[in-house]
């Protein structure tokens, strides 16, 4: 491990960067909620506004994966389908097995330039988690509480709102709904052989309903679905704290354009898809872990400088004011203040840990245990 490897992995690097996202976030919060008078006035410079600021939060922790951890993303797809990735609105079918995997669908985002406007399909309590979840709220993310009764109308609603939104959007769904684990598999596999569903191997079930209702409510909106299958090479597991410590990682991800008007219209038909999607992603991941690589040719999107360059450009704004007040702190202060002082870096080190051990697979959603042993959405 070299110099720069040493550094990386060490707590006062991530408490800095961990203060630098959480004030910087917190004034991008701020600045999103005085733009609430724009709304009334013009929509969709309020909207533009928007896709700025969040630009601001949401770029530092791409900054995370492609610049301080240095992980390379490679992705496989034909030409055609490159050509058009960040000149269309599209939703993008994630897989959901690693702990990182929302990181890299952002970065999949951030290749293309369209990760400002980035949507997600998000839990409503999340709405009120500082930082990222008021940061989605003034951009008009769709939430949901997993009740598909109370969902319907209020996530027709909100994709009914983004008709005419002013900017090229991508809406991520992880259709699965949760992240994969052995349990929640068997339990999934348990439901497919009930229905009579073919199983999946390297996926859960998809919950069928939540994408029918995307596909319908943005038609003439987005022009394609994007099939994208990631995994890393190397059987390499990564983890948010490998990230933070600098661990280097290699994604691949598949990556398949789908028009829109391939897509069934019909409920029931739009479902059957959808399982048929997941039975040839099941399929390209088998074939990865027998290969090590998908099919399609293998291109490697340039990194764009603009994640880094925000992060810098918040690094120097706010460091300054707090080796200030640490320096003054520790030349002058008084022994309580110093061990209050040494307190709080103890809850933000616990606090650190605790908001890394959230994306943990094993302290995952139970939504999947609970909700798979009933009748499949």
């Amino acid at each position: 491990m070299g110099i720069l490897g040493f550094l990386k992995s060490q707590f006062l690097c991530h408490l800095i960067i961990c203060y630098v996202f959480i004030v910087s976030g917190l004034i991008v919060n701020l600045l999103q909620l005085c733009t609430l008078v724009l709304w009334p006035i013009n929509k969709q410079f309020y909207r533009k506004v928007n896709c700025k600021l969040a630009y601001c939060i949401s770029s530092q922790l791409v900054m995370l994966l492609e610049w301080w951890s240095g992980t390379e993303c490679t992705i496989y797809t034909d030409q055609e389908s490159y050509k058009q990735f960040g000149k269309e609105s599209a939703i993008v079918v994630l897989n959901h097995n690693f702990e990182i995997d929302f990181l890299c669908g952002w970065t999949f985002c951030e290749r293309f330039g369209v990760l400002g406007s980035a949507k997600v399909l998000a839990k409503k309590e999340l709405a009120y988690v500082p930082l990222i979840g008021w940061m989605w709220y003034f951009l008009e993310i769709v939430f949901c509480t997993r009740k598909w009764e109370q969902d319907r109308i209020t996530v027709v609603q909100s994709l009914n709102n983004l008709r005419d939104y002013p900017e090229k959007f991508w809406l991520l769904l992880h259709c699965e709904g949760t992240r994969f684990t052995e349990k929640k598999h068997e339990i999934s596999m348990q439901v497919a052989e009930a229905k009579g569903l073919p199983k999946l191997k390297h996926h859960l079930l998809p919950r069928t309903k939540g994408f029918s209702i995307t596909v319908q409510s943005l038609r003439n909106v987005v022009t394609a679905v994007y099939d994208s299958t990631l995994n890393f090479r190397n059987h390499e597991n990564p983890t948010l704290l490998g990230v933070l410590n600098g661990k280097k990682y290699h994604a691949d991800l598949c990556v398949r354009r789908i028009p829109l008007e391939n897509i069934p219209e019909d409920e029931a038909e739009c479902a059957a898809w959808l399982h048929q999607l997941y039975q040839e992603k099941d399929a390209f991941q088998e074939e990865y872990y027998k290969t090590g690589k998908f099919p399609g040719i293998a291109i490697v999107p340039p990194r764009r400088p603009w994640s880094l360059v925000n992060c810098l450009f918040w690094t120097s704004l706010l460091l300054y004011p707090f080796f200030t007040f640490l320096v003054s702190m520790i030349s002058g202060g008084s022994s309580v203040t110093l061990i209050s002082f040494t307190l709080l870096l103890v809850a933000a080190s616990v606090g650190v840990r605790w908001m890394i051990g959230v994306t943990e697979i094993d302290k995952g959603s139970n939504y999947g245990n609970n909700d798979a042993k009933r009748k499949q959405e």
